[in-house]
């Protein structure tokens, strides 16, 4: 789930009977796929919500390529805060086709998620999510795949964290970016039947 306070959560238990996570403080949490499959609806209440005891409550939608909107309901400051943000194409696609058990909160994505928040401009946050889920499908669709993923985890995840870490943010920027422009060059570029030979090329490299 994305953009959430975990410690708020990560001791309730689940109670079949209220159909939802309930906290020692009498705190719930309600997780609703969509009718679709295409995501979850999360509501956190810090009291029950029925009845009449005011609550305040937290509301998060987040679709499967992490796409998500928040809302923060204060009752005690009658106050209502709302935020959004999108995901990782890429960096997510990469880890999960990688890692046996993938986990959205793992060390690499919350390391890129929060230089992408602090450090890139819109700009290119805007041109990277109009490409980065085309390049996600068609390395999907390319017979040996994991290679190129391998490529990508290791010529742009590792050295990208191990940077941001070491808070060489321009290093770590400019990786990306360049990257993500082999990238566009391999998939987007270059017609169906040289996409493997360009390919080819640029890991060698």
């Amino acid at each position: 789930m994305s953009n959430f306070d975990y410690d708020k959560i990560k001791d309730m238990e689940y109670d079949p009977n209220r159909k939802c996570y309930v906290g020692k403080d009498g705190s719930e949490f309600h997780v609703t796929p969509y009718s679709n499959g295409n995501g979850y609806k999360y509501d956190y209440y810090d009291k029950s919500p029925y009845g009449n005891a005011p609550h305040n409550s937290t509301h998060i939608k987040s679709d499967l390529n992490e796409n998500w909107t928040r809302t923060d309901n204060d009752r005690n400051n009658k106050t209502q805060e709302k935020s959004s943000g999108t995901g990782c194409y890429l960096t997510t696609a990469c880890i999960s086709h990688m890692q046996e058990n993938f986990e959205d909160d793992c060390n690499e994505l919350m390391t890129l998620r929060w230089f992408r928040d602090n450090f890139v401009s819109k700009e290119d946050i805007i041109h990277y999510y109009d490409v980065a889920p085309t390049i996600v499908d068609i390395i999907n669709s390319t017979p040996d795949n994991d290679k190129i993923y391998t490529w990508i985890y290791e010529h742009v995840v590792q050295p990208c964290v191990k940077a941001i870490k070491q808070k060489n943010y321009e290093f770590a920027y400019h990786r990306y970016k360049n990257c993500m422009l082999i990238l566009e060059d391999c998939f987007l570029k270059a017609l169906p039947e040289e996409r493997k030979t360009t390919l080819l090329k640029k890991l060698k490299q």
